[in-house]
């Protein structure tokens, strides 16, 4: 039996190494792409059709380029990842920091778009 259990479980581990759409019950994108960021500036940058999203912290950019396949049915071109570094704050006397995140700015090409961010 053991012999069994580990062999299903290496060949989870090289489905999800291959990329496959689901890793332990969650699809890509749910891990990937945490949520959308509606700033400003993210209203600004849909209007030259470019999409701001918070991922996790170890997405990279073919994750990301995987993700916004999968949960929009979209082509992403150009990804831009940032790192936002946490940030001290002082809560009644005592030092603390906000959660730092990650984001990636989506470029799509012309004649795409996704409609969840549009109607600003």
């Amino acid at each position: 039996m053991a012999l069994i259990k580990k062999d299903t479980k290496k060949t989870v581990k090289r489905e999800a190494a291959k990329g496959g759409d689901t890793l332990r019950g969650q699809s890509l994108a749910e891990k990937v792409l945490l949520s959308g960021r509606m700033t400003e500036k993210a209203y600004v940058l849909n209007a030259l059709n470019q999409y701001v999203f918070r991922v996790a912290k170890t997405a990279t950019k073919e994750d990301v380029r995987k993700a916004v396949g999968v949960a929009y049915g979209v082509h992403a071109g150009k990804i831009r990842m940032i790192n936002i570094a946490p940030k001290k704050r002082t809560f009644g006397g005592k030092v603390g920091h906000t959660a730092g995140m990650r984001k990636a700015i989506v470029t799509l090409p012309k004649g795409e778009e996704i409609v969840l961010f549009k109607g600003a």
